[in-house]
Parts: C-alpha cells; sequence; structure tokens
C-alpha cells in the first residue's frame, strides 16, 4: 500500500507526538472551578461553624448554599476525571526525585477522593440531621437516609475531620507549586496558568 504525503505526515506526527507541555484549556477550566467552588464552600462552612448566625432562616441559606456548592463540587470532580481520562496531564519534570513524584501523585489522588467523597459525606449527614437538600433552592434532591442523629453526629466529625486534612492538602500543593516556580523553576506551574 502507498501512502501520500499528506498520509506519512499526519503518520509520523502521531507516532513522535510529543506529551503537551501545559494543561489543555478544559482541563485548566476544570482546576480553576474547582479552586473557586472548595474556597467558596471552605468560607461558608467557616462562617457557619464559627460566626454562627442567630437568624435561624439565614443559617439555614448558608448551610443550603455550602452543601449545594459541595455537590457542584462532586459534579465537577466527575466531569474532571472523566476529561483526564482522554487528555492526560503534561509530565512531571524528568529529573524529578522517585519519591516527589510518588508525593504529587498520591497527593492528586487524594484531592480526588475526597473531592467525590466528602460532599457525599455532607449530604448524607444533612440528610440524617432531617434536612433533605434542594440544590442552590432549584432542585430537590433525594433524602437516601432520613433523620438518624447518631449517624448525622458521626458524618458531621468525618467530615470536619475531612476538610482540615483537605486544608493540609491544599497547603502542600500550593507550597509544591511554588517550590516548583521558585525554588526549582521548572515550568511547573505555568502548566496550569
Amino acid at each position: 500500500m502507498v501512502m501520500s504525503g499528506t498520509s506519512r505526515r499526519i503518520g509520523r506526527s502521531l507516532a513522535r507526538r510529543e506529551p503537551p507541555l501545559r494543561y489543555g484549556s478544559a482541563s485548566r477550566a476544570f482546576h480553576w472551578i474547582t479552586v473557586a467552588l472548595v474556597l467558596s464552600a471552605a468560607g461558608v462552612g467557616l462562617w457557619i461553624a464559627h460566626a454562627r448566625p442567630d437568624d435561624e432562616a439565614f443559617k439555614l441559606t448558608l448551610y443550603n448554599i455550602h452543601e449545594s456548592i459541595g455537590v457542584t463540587i462532586w459534579a465537577v470532580t466527575l466531569a474532571r476525571l472523566a476529561w483526564r481520562v482522554s487528555h492526560p496531564p503534561p509530565p512531571l519534570p524528568a529529573d524529578l526525585p522517585r519519591a516527589l513524584i510518588f508525593a504529587a501523585r498520591a497527593n492528586h489522588t487524594a484531592f480526588y477522593v475526597w473531592l467525590l467523597s466528602m460532599p457525599v459525606v455532607g449530604f448524607v449527614a444533612t440528610n440524617a440531621w432531617g434536612f433533605p437538600l434542594t440544590w442552590f433552592g432549584l432542585v430537590p434532591l433525594p433524602d437516601p437516609v432520613g433523620k438518624n442523629i447518631p449517624l448525622a453526629e458521626t458524618l458531621t466529625f468525618i467530615h470536619r475531620l475531612m476538610a482540615w486534612s483537605l486544608v493540609g492538602m491544599i497547603i502542600l500543593h500550593v507550597t509544591a507549586a511554588l517550590w516548583h516556580q521558585f525554588i526549582r523553576r521548572d515550568g511547573t506551574l505555568r502548566k496550569m496558568l
């Protein structure tokens, strides 16, 4: 079979396809949307936990916003993972020590696990407290467990532990990005900008 010049060029370019030097625009959008959602959920969660509004209706509105953002994080994370399957990330620097590669991959895996499980734990806890969720006051979501105070207390405790461990993962992630940018100067941070 004789290949045309165009076919040969396409074949060669596919065979030696270089990994991307930076994340694609959709991957970057997923990342920064996730950042905005997590910071929003954290801000509202801290407000609820530490400012404790006296107005009960306002407090319930804050809970609804926090929980609705959590459901949105869950959905965005599912979409992000689906996208990532067919759009792998750019490679890490070739000279990065194995231990750091392992740490980076473990932290990213933990992020995905937390971003999928933490909203579920919070959602079920809310249901167990006896409050069904209507996503941003628009879409009623199922009430899978019904009122169950002992379960609600346990899940709320787990949700708080997960929140604080997520803060630790974020600090580690941001510190690593800054280390790559200002100490190693290897361009890793620019891949997501």
